[in-house]
């Protein structure tokens, strides 16, 4: 279930993830090691290898997800056999240009943390600056105070939370910075933080408060997706609604998105493929008005060579 407020904020709730449910038997481990992991005892492990493997790339990722949920595992695993184990610092940060995945990962490492028992809701709260800085003196404190209460046994994924520094010294989201940090010292258990953000901005963002940095032990880096991924992405984008491409087409993808990481770094991402596509449809679109009625269904699924056209995205 997926509950989304409206009105002035933009706070996202989602109950039991979209991921469809699988049963354990319905997963067969991919990771070879010297003694294979049972489906039945690390099914949320192998879950969500099974959801990061529908997506491109993001070996760092799946070998992120694997240290975090073997961390949990063995600390639960000495508890049972009364070992010392302190319960572990699980906030972290993700760090990584726009699209390249940082949302969904964080929804599927809610599942499988939940699929452990580490949260006891589940639920995923998606906020923004806009969700904790409130307009006048008095305000933030109370709202991020507010926002942390509804995050408990879950996770609260605030994106691009270097906005909270952009302001000045005189900027309430300094007041924002300080309230999550306090509740991070004092709830630390009882809610999950991260943090996401591009590269640049996110290293000023945690000079902004001397107790950040030693508050997230956990850090991940997003890779931007190579040319050769990038192609196959808009394959699977173009696949999902059912459209084909020429091998004309084919030739001018591969040679443009190979050479995009030569000039912008901001279209190496899902979301640069995916406004490439919806403008080729478009066009697409435009040149079967000129079949009339004539139109067959090989003709409404390929997408050509001069559907392509290269502008600023």
């Amino acid at each position: 279930m997926m509950m989304h407020t409206k009105g002035r904020d933009k706070i996202q709730i989602t109950i039991n993830s979209a991921h469809k449910e699988v049963s354990p038997k319905q997963i067969t481990p991919k990771h070879s090691s010297k003694h294979s992991l049972s489906s039945e005892q690390h099914y949320p492990l192998l879950k969500a290898e099974k959801s990061l493997d529908s997506m491109i790339g993001m070996k760092n990722v799946k070998e992120f997800m694997r240290e975090m949920y073997a961390l949990v595992y063995v600390n639960q695993k000495r508890e049972e056999r009364a070992l010392a184990c302190a319960k572990q610092n699980l906030h972290m940060l993700f760090i990584g240009n726009p699209g390249t995945g940082k949302t969904t990962v964080a929804r599927i490492m809610a599942e499988m943390l939940k699929d452990m028992k580490v949260i006891e809701k589940g639920h995923f709260i998606e906020a923004e600056r806009a969700d904790l800085v409130g307009e006048y003196i008095g305000q933030t404190a109370q709202k991020t105070r507010n926002l942390i209460k509804k995050a408990e046994g879950g996770i609260l994924f605030i994106d691009e939370a270097y906005s909270l520094a952009r302001g000045g010294e005189k900027d309430f989201g300094r007041e924002a910075v300080d309230t999550i940090v306090k509740a991070m010292e004092d709830q630390q258990h009882k809610f999950i933080l991260i943090l996401a953000g591009y590269p640049e901005e996110m290293k000023r963002f945690l000079k902004l408060n001397p107790g950040l940095p030693s508050r997230f032990p956990n850090k991940l880096q997003f890779q931007d997706f190579s040319g050769g991924q990038l192609f196959e992405l808009f394959q699977r984008m173009a696949k999902e609604k059912e459209y084909v491409t020429t091998k004309a087409l084919n030739e001018k993808l591969r040679s443009h998105f190979h050479s995009l990481s030569y000039y912008d770094k901001n279209t190496q991402n899902g979301r640069y493929v995916r406004n490439l596509l919806e403008k080729m449809i478009r066009k697409h679109a435009l040149r079967m008005l000129d079949y009339n009625d004539t139109l067959d269904k090989q003709s409404l699924m390929t997408l050509e060579a001069q559907d392509f056209i290269i502008e600023e995205y």
